[in-house]
């Protein structure tokens, strides 16, 4: 199946009764087709699979990205991940670009996997300390949880000074990130998060401790 076949069926598949819930969930900020996780999988399972045999493109990425509809940009995400493996530092200006486009966390927080697969096989560890600096709260975010289930493999070093970088946010999705990294790591070194907390809990929003405490005995 063509992407050009591809955008056509998911038309024909747009649900109307699903589009008020969902375009409601994300607060009116997309227009969507009312198809679910499930149903948009499925269609789009034979043109991915088309996909996984060819060179990654950020062109063929983009034509799925700009359609209007957010399901699009969902699947661009899926094609993303499924070819994550071809990527490398230098696709991370243009990862960026796509991260702040049409932002909001139900696309930001997929492109976690993508930064850390280039993360284990590159030096992108300078590029994700200026990310955790940038005045973009996404960008911002990204990079606090793009270590996200390495486990063992988790820089500790570079997560305490991303961590440390922000903060002094006061954004929900700053402080619920910081958070969620901290419980992530904790299901791996609990004494690790646990003395990291306590030496920085006075410079520490009240939901990042929250959070980042919910293995903690």
């Amino acid at each position: 199946m063509s992407i050009e076949n591809l955008i056509l069926e998911m038309h024909k598949n747009k649900n109307e009764e699903n589009i008020i819930p969902m375009e409601k969930y994300m607060l009116n900020k997309f227009k969507f087709l009312g198809i679910k996780s499930i149903e948009r999988r499925e269609i789009s399972k034979e043109c991915l699979k088309k996909l996984r045999k060819e060179n990654f493109s950020w062109a063929v990425f983009n034509s799925l990205w700009i359609q209007e509809e957010r399901e699009f940009q969902y699947i661009a995400i899926d094609y993303l991940k499924l070819k994550k493996k071809e990527l490398n530092s230098s696709d991370l200006p243009t990862i960026k670009k796509y991260i702040v486009s049409k932002a909001w966390w139900d696309s930001v927080d997929n492109f976690y996997s993508v930064l850390s697969e280039i993360g284990l096989n590159y030096k992108i560890n300078n590029e994700m300390i200026s990310w955790s600096k940038d005045e973009n709260l996404w960008i911002r975010r990204i990079s606090i949880i793009h270590q996200l289930h390495r486990k063992e493999k988790t820089n500790t070093k570079l997560l305490e000074k991303i961590l440390k970088n922000n903060f002094s946010s006061h954004e929900f999705f700053i402080n619920k990130a910081i958070g969620w990294a901290l419980r992530d790591y904790s299901k791996t070194d609990l004494e690790w998060v646990k003395n990291f907390i306590e030496d920085n809990k006075n410079f520490m929003d009240k939901l990042s401790i929250k959070e980042g405490s919910k293995y903690l005995k």
